[in-house]
């Protein structure tokens, strides 16, 4: 078996086939604050930007209504797509920095929005975790400046 000749260095991009496209569109642009790349209202699909990414390629979220065939010919879907427990999709998390994470919870806080706060204290990161209106659940994730792997590891 020959060696692999490439090493991925970031994600390019998340796409998500949307319930309500509408609503997505604005909880990504309104809430989260990510900014869109085309016109969000097309109806079909939106990008947006999370990041610069590697080699040109933006780090990007895409929403797209589940009934039209999208990018490397996914299929459309006659039904809307499952989200929360009966979805292959755990969640997805977008990193901001440490010091941020407190103005994401007074913002949530003001718009009333329910979230959950959860440390993950083996790798020095903590989690603001939320759900779109799809019932994703949407992580904003920071690692602790201060922290320090535990002796042994």
């Amino acid at each position: 078996m020959s060696e692999r000749a490439f090493t991925v260095r970031a994600l390019g991009e998340i796409a998500i086939r949307c319930i309500d496209l509408d609503a997505m569109v604005a909880f990504y642009r309104d809430v989260i604050g990510l900014a869109p790349m085309n016109d969000p209202e097309n109806g079909r699909i939106v990008f947006f930007r999370i990041a610069d990414g590697i080699g040109g390629h933006t780090a990007v979220l895409a929403l797209f209504r589940h009934d039209i065939v999208a990018a490397g010919r996914t299929p459309a879907a006659d039904q809307p797509p499952v989200t929360g427990a009966g979805s292959s999709l755990h969640h997805l998390a977008l990193s901001l920095p440490w010091e941020e994470q407190d103005a994401v919870m007074a913002w949530y806080d003001t718009l009333g929005r329910d979230y959950t706060v959860e440390t993950f204290d083996w790798v020095g990161w903590r989690g603001v975790f939320t759900r779109d209106p799809d019932g994703n659940t949407v992580e904003l994730v920071a690692k602790d400046p201060g922290w320090v792997a535990p002796a042994g590891t």
